[in-house]
């Protein structure tokens, strides 16, 4: 009797191991997003959308994934054009962002994030 009882208490608390393990593995923090979103603001291909280099001049992804040139043609949705107001105001949010990461507020500087994303558009 008593195994039959320990049985299920063992499963639920490897269970709920488990997901805690796991929790931190799939979560990317505020400040990641944060970094990532700059080097995009502060590229080459953001520079050839405004027509301004980035304060300190355009940055590279040092990735192995990353494209030698933009791919050809246009983007399937004309509303991720990217535009010189719209990395502005990318800009702008990833300003508030940091503000809120730093506040403690993650799930606003998520959200900000998100916005931030959508204004800059599909960068080249």
């Amino acid at each position: 009797m008593r195994i039959s009882a320990l049985v299920p208490a063992a499963l639920a608390a490897s269970t709920a191991l488990a997901t805690l393990a796991a929790g931190p593995a799939l979560a990317t923090s505020c400040a990641e997003e944060i970094s990532t979103l700059e080097r995009r603001l502060d590229s080459a291909g953001a520079e050839k959308v405004t027509g301004k280099e980035p304060p300190g001049g355009p940055t590279s992804s040092h990735s192995d994934k990353a494209l030698a040139q933009p791919p050809g043609g246009k983007p399937s949705d004309p509303s991720v054009k990217p535009s010189a107001s719209g990395v502005q105001e990318a800009r702008d949010l990833v300003q508030k962002a940091k503000a809120e990461e730093k506040a403690g507020n993650a799930e606003g500087c998520r959200n900000t994030i998100m916005k931030a994303k959508e204004k800059a558009g599909a960068l080249p």
